[in-house]
């Protein structure tokens, strides 16, 4: 009998390039899939949530394999984490609901991105792996307004990569929240889904805003103009991260247990 198993991985994304298997190169989905083969002794197709970029980490990725090993899956998550690499981490394997689909079963993901804005740089604190070094002082409260401009269905299309091609280049943002943490600021930004490099565009746009070069409802103009070039560059990859993502309570659980575990919620 064939089983749907849920993934829910963390990994520092710095060696990496990227989620999505390419020949020649380390990639985490590629990491992953060797583990489980070696484990359940037959070839798996993992599909993520989403393709992080070269760089970017994850403190709550989803994926999702099928598999007809009935190993149970607590002897199954203790084997294939033992075949990780250190910069990886198995945090939670789970059987799940046939229909259940790490990419499109997603309400809503979040992604946070850190900045370490201060003149010292950011391996005083161990975390030049983790974070933008921008150190032109930047107004957290005019970011806030700035952002208030990505809240709601909109076209992002001057927030996608250039030259990318997708149907639409609609999408929803829940909430686009900015907080400082003494030389650190954050920006959390939860949305339904993302174009490719759109919150490291967003946050480009933002530092503008922040640093006093651009006026706050300059963000609506970009937006309307539909053109990258009228955006902030991107921000590195290094400083973002999947913190996590949340589904529909009933396909967290097999068929036969859907009643008696419904949390609802993926978060790292």
């Amino acid at each position: 009998m064939e089983r749907n198993i849920y993934l829910l991985a963390a990994y520092d994304g710095t060696e990496f390039h990227g989620w999505q298997v390419q020949p020649g190169m380390r990639t985490v989905q590629g990491i992953f899939e060797q583990a489980i083969r070696r484990v359940v002794r037959h070839q798996t197709e993992l599909v993520g949530c989403g393709r992080t970029d070269s760089g970017v980490h994850a403190a709550g990725h989803v994926s999702h394999f099928r598999t007809s090993y009935q190993l149970d899956v607590r002897k199954m998550k203790h084997a294939i984490g033992a075949r990780l690499p250190k910069d990886v981490s198995l945090l939670e394997l789970r059987e799940v609901h046939p229909t259940f689909n790490a990419r499109h079963s997603a309400v809503s993901k979040l992604y946070r991105y850190r900045i370490h804005n201060a003149p010292g740089r950011p391996v005083e604190h161990l975390a030049q792996r983790y974070t933008y070094h921008f150190w032109h002082p930047l107004d957290v409260e005019r970011m806030r307004l700035g952002a208030k401009h990505f809240i709601g269905e909109k076209d992002f299309a001057a927030m996608a990569a250039a030259g990318m091609k997708r149907e639409t280049t609609v999408r929803t943002v829940l909430r686009c929240d900015i907080e400082r943490h003494h030389d650190e600021i954050r920006i959390d930004v939860e949305g339904k889904g993302f174009l490719y490099k759109q919150v490291r565009n967003m946050v480009g746009t933002l530092v503008q805003v922040g640093r006093g070069s651009w006026e706050p409802d300059r963000v609506a103009d970009v937006l309307a103009s539909g053109k990258r070039s009228e955006g902030g560059s991107t921000a590195p990859a290094r400083g973002l991260s999947l913190r996590w993502l949340r589904y529909p309570p009933h396909l967290l659980s097999p068929p036969d247990r859907c009643a008696e575990e419904s949390t609802g919620f993926v978060v790292s």
